[in-house]
C-alpha cells in the first residue's frame, strides 16, 4: 500500500510537471505563445519585476518572497494533511498487534471463504478505527503548486530580464549545481526530521519516501532554471518547519489516539471452527481409500 501511494504521488507530480511546463508553444520566429505563457508566465514576469523593484532590483529575493507567500497560504492545508497522516501512523502503531495476527491467520487460511472472512476483518478494523487506506496523505498541495511551477518555469525560461538575472553569482536562467545540492539537503533534512517522530515499527516502510522525495526534487532542480531551483530550496526549508511543527504536536496526538482506542477497544473476530467429521464420514473415507488401493493392486 505504501509503495502504491508513493508511486501515485510520483506519477502525479511527473505528469503534471510535464504537461504544464510543456504547454508553451513557439511561432516560427521563436516567439512563445499559448495559454500558459499568455495567462500565467507573462503576469508572473510582471509581478516578479514589480517585486524586485521593491527589493532593490533583486529578482532572486522576489522569487523567495513569492515562495514565502505561496507556502504561507498553503501551510494550513499542508499542516492539516500532515496531521491526518500522523494520526493514521499512530493508529496503525497501536493496532499493529491485531494487524500482525490478521496477517498470520491470512497466511494460514486454507479456503477462499476463510481468506475472504479475514480480509473483511481487516477492512472492518480499518473502518471502525477510522484508518484510511491511503494513509491520510493526498496530492492536493502538489497539485495546487503545479500552476505556480508552470508559471515560474515559463516566466524564467522566456523572460530576457529573468533569464539574465543573477542572485549571489547564480544565473537564474540556467541550472545551478549549488541550488541542486541545497534543495537535496533541505528535503533530505525534512525526511530525517519526519522519521524522528514516527513510530519505530514504521521506519522501514517510510525509508523509501525519505529517499524518493529528495531524489525527485534533486532531478527537477538540476534540469530546471536556477530561479525555479530557488523556489524548490525555499519550499524545502518550509517543509522542514512544517515537520518540526508536526513533531511538536505528535505527543498530544499520540495521547488522544491512545485514549480513543482505549474507550473503543477493537475486538478480534474469531472464525467458526470446522465441525469434526462424524464416524460415518470417517468410515466412508476409509472405504474409499481401500477401494482405490485395491484397484491399484489389480493394475499391477
Amino acid at each position: 500500500m505504501k509503495k502504491k501511494k508513493l508511486l501515485a504521488i510520483a506519477t502525479t507530480l511527473t505528469a503534471a510537471s510535464v504537461v504544464l511546463s510543456g504547454c508553451v508553444q513557439r511561432t516560427s520566429s521563436g516567439k512563445p505563445y499559448g495559454f500558459v505563457y499568455d495567462h500565467m508566465a507573462v503576469p508572473t514576469q510582471h509581478f516578479l519585476v514589480w517585486l524586485s523593484n521593491l527589493m532593490g532590483g533583486s529578482l532572486g529575493w522576489a522569487i523567495i518572497l513569492l515562495t514565502f507567500v505561496v507556502r504561507l497560504i498553503l501551510m494550513p492545508v499542508m499542516l492539516k494533511q500532515s496531521r491526518n497522516a500522523t494520526i493514521q501512523q499512530e493508529k496503525i502503531s497501536h493496532l499493529k498487534p491485531l494487524m500482525d495476527d490478521i496477517a498470520k491467520r491470512q497466511q494460514a487460511a486454507q479456503t477462499d471463504a476463510e481468506k475472504m472472512a479475514i480480509s473483511q476483518e481487516l477492512m472492518s478494523l480499518y473502518r471502525d478505527n477510522g484508518i484510511s487506506m491511503t494513509g491520510g496523505i493526498g496530492c492536493l498541495p502538489i497539485l495546487i503548486q503545479m500552476p505556480i511551477f508552470a508559471a515560474l518555469y515559463a516566466a524564467i525560461q522566456y523572460s530576457p530580464e529573468l533569464s539574465k538575472s543573477y542572485f549571489y553569482g547564480i544565473n537564474l536562467g540556467h541550472s545551478s549545481i549549488i541550488l541542486t545540492i541545497l534543495s537535496f539537503a533541505a528535503y533530505a533534512l525534512q525526511g530525517w526530521l519526519s522519521m524522528l517522530g514516527m513510530p519505530k515499527e514504521q521506519h522501514k516502510q517510510m525509508q523509501m519516501m525519505m529517499f524518493m522525495s529528495p531524489a525527485m526534487i534533486t532531478v527537477m532542480t538540476f534540469i530546471s532554471p536556477a530561479g525555479l531551483g530557488l523556489y524548490f530550496f525555499v519550499g524545502g526549508v518550509f517543509a522542514c518547519i512544517q515537520t518540526l511543527l508536526i513533531n511538536a504536536m505528535r505527543p498530544k496526538i499520540k495521547q488522544q489516539i491512545a485514549e480513543e482506542l482505549k474507550k473503543n477497544q477493537p475486538e478480534k473476530v474469531v472464525l467458526p471452527k470446522k465441525p469434526a467429521p462424524s464416524k460415518a464420514d470417517v468410515a466412508k473415507k476409509h472405504a474409499k481409500a481401500n477401494r482405490n488401493a485395491g484397484k491399484q493392486r489389480k493394475r499391477k
